[in-house]
């Protein structure tokens, strides 16, 4: 079977599994400190921690694997993303404290010695400084970047932030966004072609779901003459299902894909052009 490395613990562990349930590739472990486990009867999974899933990968450990697109970048190595998976996302940011007198990336450019940046990804730290022809001394560390300039061991860091909380609480501001990240599906560059037929299958799996979120199935009843301002306002996937009703008369249903955040104002629009029967309900998966 195809072999999944999947993050053993923390969000991206949560998040991945609440995910292949969705799809209908249920996880199935013997306990919960299992190493190894069912994914849906169709494919392996084994939990490793998130930032070796990039080496397990490309060396043919696992053929295929969950984790963040930073560890990915990160690893340096010959790796293919098939699908962004719309979890876990981030951003890697250039931080510095207010009292540091770094404001922006162009005052590290000017400083007249090489500013020294902590961080837990010193392979993406020395490539983007490097792309920018700026000199900066790297200071690798393996956890809470945060403290290093109120301990003298950094003038500013780089590290991952989601809502900017962590780096407030620690008096640092973001100068500069390194690096967007989200959880990705990934396999090695080297083996993509060997397992072709199975990762497309996981790929439209789990595809589906992500689709599907934010969208609704929208049905309801209009007047056949209203048919034209329903396509303004419902416009589908391409254009709304047309079905006459059973009874005929001058009344049709219509079918269509909404995004949930303006059902409650497709709803009005339909009712002011006579619309009645309205349904909407969830969709658990979606093929464009």
């Amino acid at each position: 079977m195809l072999r999944i490395a999947i993050p053993n613990k923390g969000r991206l562990a949560e998040e991945a599994r609440d995910l292949f349930a969705e799809a209908g590739i249920a996880v199935r472990a013997r306990s919960e400190r299992a190493l190894t486990a069912s994914l849906g009867g169709a494919f392996e999974g084994i939990f490793v921690r998130a930032q070796d899933i990039p080496e397990f990968v490309a060396d043919g450990a696992a053929d295929a694997g969950i984790t963040g697109h930073d560890l990915i970048v990160e690893s340096g190595r010959d790796i293919c993303e098939l699908l962004d998976l719309e979890f876990g996302a981030c951003r890697l940011v250039l931080a510095a404290t207010e009292e540091s007198g770094f404001s922006s990336i162009d005052d590290v450019a000017r400083a007249t010695e090489p500013p020294r940046i902590a961080t837990v990804f010193p392979g993406i730290t020395t490539r983007f400084f490097a792309a920018r022809q700026i000199a900066v001394q790297v200071v690798p560390v393996s956890g809470a970047c945060e403290i290093a300039p109120h301990l003298g061991i950094a003038d500013m860091i780089v590290d991952l932030t989601s809502t900017g909380s962590t780096l407030r609480v620690n008096g640092l501001r973001p100068l500069e966004t390194v690096l967007e990240s989200s959880a990705r599906l990934l396999v090695s560059g080297n083996r993509i072609g060997e397992r072709r037929e199975e990762l497309d299958d996981l790929v439209t799996a789990l595809g589906s779901v992500i689709c599907a979120r934010g969208q609704r199935y929208m049905m309801a009843n209009v007047p056949r003459q209203a048919l034209a301002g329903v396509k303004r306002i419902l416009p589908g996937l391409r254009a709304p299902t047309v079905i006459d009703l059973l009874n005929g008369g001058t009344m049709v249903a219509i079918h269509a894909v909404v995004p949930s955040d303006s059902v409650y104002r497709t709803i009005a629009q339909l009712k002011s052009l006579g619309g009645e029967g309205i349904l909407v309900t969830r969709i658990e998966r979606l093929m464009p």
